[in-house]
């Protein structure tokens, strides 16, 4: 390891000793919702506060369970998250509670077995290859990885979801997605004093326009569909269309399979590449563990890229991914709020609190991990305790391509590291910042060099 191995550098965001109040915590969100975590909540179970409304934020693993299982219906999604996405995704699987969402949880959840994930592992591999051709013609120069990933995951998920279909404008979705995610993820002073959301946001509703033009094209995608079936191996749309509830035989009506495909794109592609953003820019601060990662990768495939069966061969590749998830987990932050009142770590919870679960604190939480805020990728050859790890979320609503990502994560980093070494570029470290997602600001600038 150098001197500026990960743990030491200074991209860990300096928590907050103290809560903040209402204009304080708004102007922090809108710039990064870490910040407004208390650096107390590193080495607490529990830490509750007042901003307009009652909050506890948790990172017990016992009422951590209590929240995402034992207790599901009564912590739904937070009123804040469901005015952020709604708009662009609908009552879709995401957002949906009760007993729209168990419906819809139910009919999708074949859609992603392991050999129906395993039959799009050619679409992952694909991407990685065309990724391993765009790296190498731009030479040994410092590029920007963040960007590099967002386009190779894209490829996958519009591939795969619906199978390079004409009628679907990739580059005018992805357009639309960005525009949303950057203006939506602001949060408003409306959504912290929890107004309704029928009252108008102004920054979201001047990206409307963007959002209908994206339903517009999946609308049209769909449609083509209906009139021209896929050939060859069934992608999403066509599993989700042929799909229904196996308890009541209700299948989704062109908009809620619309709704459900945008889910699985603006959730599926960023997120899977700000894994392996992150990844890459570990493993270019800790050569060992690079050179370790790119043995095994060289060992296992019979190609440039690897395959959906080499996935099972390529544990440390999958260590340097659970790693980099728990560091710099993609969901940094959710929220729930109270239906009834309860009771968590002894603590009173009453109707309307806000419960939330700083992911982002819980995997660094002194209390859980040894070292918590170094790189230790063999720590994940054993495994953590249930409810301290949680980048994919747990219980029902569980996320439901987690084993889709984790495979896309692995072919793709495997393939990468078999064929390049990365190497960091000074001066450009990055800055976890979260607004919906915890994104490297500024970038993750790499040189790249052939081997």
């Amino acid at each position: 390891m150098t001197e500026m191995t990960p743990p030491r550098l200074p991209v860990r965001v300096p928590l907050v000793t103290q809560p903040m109040g209402i204009w304080a915590s708004l102007q922090a969100t809108r710039r990064n919702v870490l910040s407004i975590i208390p650096e107390i909540a590193t080495r607490q179970p529990m830490v509750s506060g007042r901003t307009g409304k009652r909050w506890h934020m948790v990172m017990d693993p016992g009422a951590i369970r209590r929240v995402l299982l034992e207790n599901l219906d009564n912590y739904p999604k937070s009123l804040v998250t469901k005015n952020l996405l709604r708009p662009a995704i609908g009552e879709s699987l995401f957002v949906a509670e009760g007993a729209h969402w168990r419906w819809q949880r139910r009919t999708a959840a074949p859609v992603f077995t392991h050999r129906n994930v395993l039959n799009l592992a050619p679409v992952m591999s694909a991407a990685a290859g065309r990724s391993i051709d765009r790296i190498r013609a731009a030479g040994p120069r410092a590029l920007n990885f963040l960007d590099e990933m967002v386009s190779t995951t894209f490829d996958v998920i519009s591939d795969v979801t619906f199978s390079g279909d004409r009628a679907f404008d990739r580059d005018g979705v992805h357009k639309a997605i960005d525009a949303y995610i950057a203006e939506a993820g602001k949060v408003s002073l409306f959504d912290i004093l929890g107004l309704p959301d029928w009252v108008p946001r102004p920054g979201r509703a001047f990206f409307a326009g963007g959002v209908a033009q994206m339903k517009g094209m999946a609308d049209r995608a769909i449609a083509a569909r209906a009139e021209r079936p896929s050939e060859g191996v069934p992608d999403l749309m066509d599993l989700l269309q042929s799909g229904s509830d196996p308890e009541t035989g209700r299948a989704m009506s062109p908009a809620e399979l619309r709704d459900n495909l945008l889910t699985f794109i603006v959730a599926g592609h960023e997120t899977t590449a700000l894994t392996l953003s992150w990844s890459l820019y570990l493993l270019a601060f800790d050569q060992q563990a690079q050179d370790r990662l790119r043995a095994e990768a060289q060992a296992v495939l019979s190609g440039e890229t690897a395959t959906g069966e080499d996935v099972a061969r390529l544990p440390f590749t999958r260590h340097v991914i659970d790693e980099a998830l728990r560091l710099y987990p993609p969901a940094g932050l959710v929220s729930r709020t109270a239906m009834a009142p309860d009771t968590l770590c002894g603590r009173e919870i009453r109707r309307a609190d806000t419960v939330i679960l700083p992911i982002y604190a819980l995997h660094r939480n002194r209390l859980l991990w040894e070292d918590p805020d170094a790189f230790r990728p063999d720590r994940w050859q054993e495994k953590p305790e249930r409810y301290a790890y949680l980048p994919f979320g747990d219980g029902p609503r569980i996320c439901i391509g987690a084993s889709f990502a984790l495979q896309e994560a692995v072919i793709i980093l495997a393939s990468l590291v078999a064929n390049f070494r990365f190497t960091p570029v000074k001066g450009r470290e990055p800055e976890p910042v979260m607004i919906l997602t915890l994104r490297p600001e500024g970038g993750v600038w790499l040189e790249a060099e052939a081997v």
